[in-house]
């Protein structure tokens, strides 16, 4: 297993942040740009028309980037260094927890460090993003979450078979992903390098899914007694069978959390 940090260009810097200003996006998604980014007036932006909207963004991103791209070099430097240091411990961690051999697995992912705050990955691809704020312990952090869903989603699929377009938001399957991070985030050979865990400093998942609650108990609970008790193969199966039991609920939360 190994990660190729890069500094991808403006260019796809914006393709991936304007994924999250189209219209109909939610405030969860849309806001933390404006608020990284005061350059930006929002409530001037949010009364233009999108194709205008997005020029506007565009067109002021790019003098941002100009300000920006040496400190984003330097950061590519410094995230490679550190991930060198953790490369090890990751690799050993995620070969025990889903019985696989990573050292042999997923040896071409390329991180691109990006100044859009919003982070999303690539499985077919290969590749993620990492807000270029973070610290070198904070883009190792962050990059162990992205990670994990690289390898379930291999196992996963090896179990069942299925698209991975359904791997994708809004799936039930891509929830369940984001959800079970954090259990497998415990490893202290990973939680130690990770400093947004445990939930006190930030925490290594959606914050609304903390209080998720299901059937009266809290989802995470009983996904982390699950996750404890169970081989991965009967953890992926059992577990997806619970977010389908309780589908309803999960969902509303979701869609009232990121309202």
């Amino acid at each position: 297993m190994d990660v190729t940090f890069v500094n991808p260009g403006i260019n796809d810097m914006l393709q991936s942040i304007m994924a999250f200003q189209e219209e109909g996006q939610s405030a969860f998604w849309s806001e933390p740009l404006y608020h990284f980014y005061p350059q930006l007036d929002k409530a001037y932006a949010n009364r233009l028309p999108f194709p205008e909207r997005k020029d506007y963004i565009e067109r002021t991103l790019r003098d941002v980037y100009v300000q920006l791209e040496g400190t984003i070099h330097e950061k590519v430097r410094l995230y490679s260094r550190h991930w060198a240091d953790c490369r090890g411990q990751i690799t050993a961690a995620l070969t025990d927890a889903f019985g696989v051999d990573c050292a042999n697995l997923f040896n071409d992912l390329r991180c691109h460090v990006s100044m859009n705050p919003v982070c999303p990955r690539f499985l077919r691809e290969r590749r993620f993003d990492v807000f270029y704020l973070n610290s070198e312990r904070g883009a190792i952090g962050l990059s162990i979450h992205e990670i994990i869903h690289f390898v379930w989603f291999h196992v996963w699929n090896r179990l069942f078979g299925d698209r991975w377009e359904e791997y994708e938001t809004p799936s039930l399957k891509w929830i369940l992903s984001e959800m079970v991070v954090e259990s497998v985030m415990r490893d202290p050979r990973l939680s130690s390098i990770n400093p947004y865990f445990p939930r006190e400093n930030g925490g290594c998942i959606y914050p609304y899914f903390f209080d998720m609650e299901a059937g009266g108990a809290p989802v995470l609970d009983t996904l982390d007694e699950m996750y404890r008790a169970q081989s991965m193969e009967h953890f992926m199966k059992n577990s997806y069978a619970y977010c389908l039991e309780h589908e309803a609920e999960i969902r509303a939360h979701i869609q009232k959390s990121e309202q």
